[in-house]
């Protein structure tokens, strides 16, 4: 159960993540702030990239959570199809 529990907090984590790599990505696009930098006193300071790093590995751990999600999804599917009784019609 705690497994699950920590599993969750780390999806919460890496979502948030990705709205503010998306937030940022979207100021830099529109108005050429780079937020990340501004607060951390430069693209290529240690702080910076650490978070860019983080807002990456954000973005991996979705992609992973993404595609097992839809393998599940798809495997449950194949599982009722099989589950359903076939209707025998006869004339």
């Amino acid at each position: 159960m705690k497994f699950v529990v920590y599993l969750k907090a780390l999806e919460t984590v890496s979502l948030t993540l990705l709205i503010v790599g998306g937030i940022n990505w979207g100021l830099v696009g529109l108005f050429q702030v780079d937020l990340v930098a501004s607060i951390f006193g430069g693209a290529y300071t240690a702080m910076s990239r650490f978070v860019y790093g983080l807002i990456g590995a954000a973005a991996i751990l979705e992609i992973i959570i993404l595609s097992s999600s839809r393998s599940e999804i798809v495997d449950s599917s194949r599982v009722q199809a099989e589950r359903k009784p076939r209707q025998i019609h006869t004339t």
